[in-house]
């Protein structure tokens, strides 16, 4: 920490990589690992509301369908207010919506309703995702990718510590009280550590390193076409991401091993992802943005691939946790990408729209493996489906990578 020297004044300013940059990513990392149950949640409770209300699989999917729509649109909104005023008033709009999503959840009396509630729920769980990322990416330069990782990685601790806890709730006090009780919770605990961070931040000036310098690397892509195609990439990756993530607990329900072997395969494949998401962003400090992306890329399609194969108990645990593994670190590997190829003055925003996109692909994976469960009887099909996209988004990364140059003047 040091301070200015205006006249009469002896003002706090931010120093990036500081021992304040480790102390805000520590309560960002918290804001995240509570904020980002609202992904996860809808997973768990799928099985038990498709059964009291009736209807198809596909249809039970849409209230993650929905909640990630909502993930996505609200990554662009709060990442371009936290451009515009700040981290601050982001995730206080994300607080509301997660609170007023859940309580919608909680008195649904109809599937429709249900699964609108998740709109809300998906819109105030993105504050914690892509603007955090993006924020934290100002709070670092030598260490950036590892702080992006480590930011993005509350979103899958989470995910592994929220299952097991969601489906306790759901067994002992069914599913609507449950969905009460993480709305009060999430509200009250989020709301108090926004305002640790913003006392944070308050005590310094908000200094955003490299806003103004060039990006450090150069894809001879304009940024606007760059953030297209890294949409395009992020899409087809996401889709086949979902399947696991959307289906694993009802796929082990259908083999007949019970839906609370899925909520922990559920959370252990997360609780990798989020070592993978950590050890990712060193990676991306060593190699970059994209190198990391495409070894992301290959070894998701690898575990996918191995879902065909086996399908006994201990192999599948063993092969979510190698998902978990491998796929951890793709997402928070654009955000990386964005830092280094684009402006920083526009992180959250552009973040945020390549994060909006993937979760179309997510929402749109975990409702079309629904349908062709629905149609075949088996997750087989949905599978191949996944490894098919999966090789479509490695594809756009190595030509990305192919064409990419480093800079001179570094960000």
């Amino acid at each position: 920490m040091i301070t200015s020297s205006a006249p009469g004044r002896n003002v706090p300013t931010f120093v990036p990589d500081s021992p304040a940059a480790w102390r805000r990513l520590l309560i960002a990392l918290a804001i995240a690992t509570v904020g980002s149950v609202g992904v996860w949640s809808v997973v768990i409770v799928l099985p038990t509301v498709q059964a009291e209300f009736g209807g198809t699989r596909a249809v039970a999917s849409l209230a993650y369908t929905l909640a990630m729509i909502g993930f996505g649109l609200g990554g662009v909104i709060t990442g371009r207010l936290t451009d515009r005023v700040g981290i601050i008033p982001a995730m206080a709009m994300g607080v509301l919506s997660l609170l007023l999503g859940y309580l919608s959840a909680g008195i649904s009396n109809a599937l429709w309703q249900f699964n609108m509630a998740h709109f809300l729920v998906g819109f105030g769980a993105s504050a914690t995702f892509a603007p955090l990322m993006a924020e934290a990416s100002r709070w670092f330069v030598r260490r950036r990718g590892i702080a992006v990782g480590i930011a993005g990685s509350g979103f899958y601790l989470s995910g592994a510590l929220w299952p097991p806890l969601i489906n306790r709730g759901i067994t002992h006090y069914g599913w609507q009280t449950t969905h009460l009780a993480l709305g009060i919770f999430c509200g009250a605990a989020m709301t108090v550590l926004v305002l640790i961070l913003r006392s944070s931040i308050g005590r310094t000036q908000q200094h955003r390193p490299g806003a103004d310098t060039r990006p450090s690397v150069d894809t001879r892509l304009s940024p606007n076409v760059l953030t297209v195609v890294l949409s395009i990439a992020s899409f087809c990756c996401c889709m086949a991401m979902a399947i696991p993530q959307v289906h694993i607990v009802a796929y082990c329900g259908d083999l007949g091993y019970g839906v609370g072997r899925g909520a922990e395969m559920l959370s252990l494949m997360l609780a990798f992802g989020a070592v993978s998401r950590v050890g990712s962003g060193i990676i991306a400090d060593r190699l970059g943005g994209l190198a990391t992306l495409l070894i992301g890329s290959v070894a998701q399609a690898s575990a996918l691939t191995m879902y065909l194969f086996f399908d006994g108990l201990t192999p599948l645990y063993v092969v979510s946790a190698l998902f978990g593994l491998f796929h951890g670190g793709i997402v928070s590997s654009y955000a990386i990408i964005v830092r280094e190829t684009m402006p920083a003055s526009e992180a959250a925003t552009r973040v945020g729209t390549v994060i909006m996109v993937s979760l179309l692909g997510m929402s749109a994976g975990g409702w079309s493996s629904g349908m062709i469960f629905d149609m075949t009887g088996s997750y087989n099909a949905a599978f191949l489906n996944g490894v098919g996209w999966n090789a479509l988004n490695a594809a756009i990364v190595l030509t990305l990578l192919l064409r990419s140059r480093a800079r001179t003047a570094f960000a």
